[in-house]
């Protein structure tokens, strides 16, 4: 594969990096747990925003729906990360739904309880600022992916990073993506149809740049992917699901 440089692959990278593991610990300590099952809902979109929900075990899958009634997957939580929106606003409103995919343990913290931290300790206030700035360069590079360079340049993206969260490099020099996702899957992360996807996959093995291995799908040129979606390299906790 050429890769041009040597790419640093971090499976499973957490939004929670911009905080020390004592300051985390500190947020960690005011929440209660709560045990939740497949298929239940954190929150949907249009809900109060009033908590902060980290996730001890399990996965969340965040969706935002559109107007042709589709859900369009934004981002695909683990354990470590912290969903949620605190701000100034008493009426803020989440503008995405967050759905528990398998059994999930998570720590709540309420609103008032966090604002009580934030005064209480400046550094872990310093931390959470990155930790918002962080949020919010996710969902605008998301965004960008979408918008700025069509559907190939949406897929490209994903598959980069897919491979940034759940890639394993090969002796190859491929990388594997051990997360099995079929075409409908992928369709609903950059807002495309299963048939468009199955079109530009077609092509990206063609030019020898992806490859499918018994539903795996194997990264063979990293860069061909990058040129596409027109990369600029973001730090792995930025480019996640």
């Amino acid at each position: 594969m050429n890769t041009g440089t040597n790419p640093v692959y971090y499976t499973n990278p957490r939004n929670t990096a911009a905080f020390k593991t004592e300051n985390l610990q500190k947020l960690t300590d005011i929440m209660h747990e709560q045990k939740l099952q497949p298929g239940a809902y954190l929150f949907w979109e249009g809900d109060t925003a009033d908590k902060l929900y980290f996730i001890k075990n399990g996965r969340v899958r965040a969706t935002k729906s559109t107007d042709e009634g589709k859900d369009l997957v934004l981002y695909l939580y683990q354990q470590g990360d912290l969903i949620g929106m605190i701000d100034p606003y008493d009426d803020t409103k989440h503008w995405y739904s967050a759905e528990v995919l398998e059994e999930t343990l998570i720590g709540v913290a309420h609103k008032k309880d966090v604002e009580m931290l934030i005064w209480q300790s400046g550094e872990f206030a310093l931390e959470f600022m990155r930790w918002m700035g962080l949020s919010h360069r996710m969902t605008q590079t998301k965004y960008r992916d979408m918008m700025l360079y069509g559907k190939p340049g949406a897929l490209c993206s994903t598959i980069i990073r897919l491979s940034n969260t759940y890639g394993r490099p090969e002796e190859d020099g491929t990388i594997r993506i051990t997360k099995k996702l079929t075409h409908s899957e992928l369709s609903d992360m950059i807002g495309s149809t299963r048939e468009s996807v199955n079109r530009m996959f077609s092509d990206l093995r063609k030019a020898q740049a992806i490859e499918m291995d018994n539903g795996y799908i194997v990264i063979r040129d990293l860069n061909y992917l990058r040129g596409i979606c027109h990369c600029e390299n973001c730090p792995v906790e930025v480019c996640r699901m």
